[in-house]
């Protein structure tokens, strides 16, 4: 129960979260963040591709094999790459209202970013400070359900040790081995020299710091989004930009996958071997 509640109201106030986010950075952004966010963009696409690679050179080197359950060879195949991207171009511009309750962060970022440059352009001083005092709140929101993250994870442990048995983590022993590795030398390795290729400086101090205060928490609760305002914390005790960062997080969590992409690639390659 306490890992069902836990997970159910991160779930419920990340998307209102990202969105308010959004809208308040960009409505007071200046106008030359521009390409500061293509080199941005760049850099998270880039790691989730190395990620990518790197889940497919262990999953290929450490084969392992799971059993599925059920008759997969009905399965309807995905369809073609053009009826994926109409799929996904199509939930970007859905009703915002049903994005939030289904939480489509695709299509709250993309209204979200609409909303924040109309608002820019005519929104007045007091509709901009009503937001911002939206945002605040569910941030503030947000960290307070944070704060119970052990109880939730200690529930979540619980409930999965008393459903499978302890065989669940011999069974899955050497997957969940795969994963791990997978992140730790994306996290220890790729992403370090990425970042210290463009910052031309030593980076782990920058890394240990983030390791410390905001990967634990994302890793035990499965969720970039309702991480955002411990991401946020970090940046202002580091003096960042406020109008980058609070537009750059948000889009991170969205589109910057490594961690789903490492899972899904072990995963799938996984079902194959």
């Amino acid at each position: 129960l306490l890992g069902t509640l836990f997970v159910g109201a991160l779930k419920a106030m990340a998307p209102l979260l990202v969105l308010f986010l959004v809208i308040a950075a960009l409505s007071r952004s200046g106008k030359n963040l521009g390409s500061r966010f293509k080199f941005v963009i760049s850099l998270y696409l880039g790691s989730t591709i190395i990620a990518t690679i790197v889940a497919t050179i262990l999953s290929f080197a450490f084969p392992v094999t799971v059993t599925l359950t059920g008759d997969v060879t009905d399965m309807a195949a995905t369809g073609s790459l053009e009826e994926l991207v109409t799929k996904l171009l199509t939930g970007m511009v859905s009703n915002p209202v049903t994005a939030i309750a289904e939480g489509n962060y695709l299509c709250i970022l993309f209204w979200g970013v609409v909303a924040g440059l109309v608002m820019r352009a005519v929104a007045s001083e007091t509709t901009l400070k009503v937001v911002d005092d939206v945002s605040s709140i569910v941030t503030r929101i947000i960290r307070i359900i944070i704060s119970f993250a052990p109880f939730g994870i200690l529930g979540l442990i619980y409930d999965a040790v008393s459903s499978n048995g302890m065989d669940i983590f011999y069974e899955y022993g050497a997957l969940i081995a795969i994963l791990v590795a997978s992140m730790l030398i994306v996290i220890l390795v790729t992403n370090p020299i990425l970042g210290g290729l463009f910052m031309r400086r030593n980076p782990y101090p920058l890394q240990f710091k983030c390791l410390k205060e905001s990967a634990v928490t994302a890793f035990f609760t499965r969720s970039s989004a309702a991480n955002i305002p411990v991401n946020m914390s970090l940046c202002e005790k580091m003096g960042l930009d406020k109008d980058f960062y609070s537009v750059s997080i948000p889009l991170g969590a969205t589109i910057n996958m490594n961690g789903a992409a490492i899972t899904i690639t072990v995963m799938t390659l996984a079902a194959v071997h």
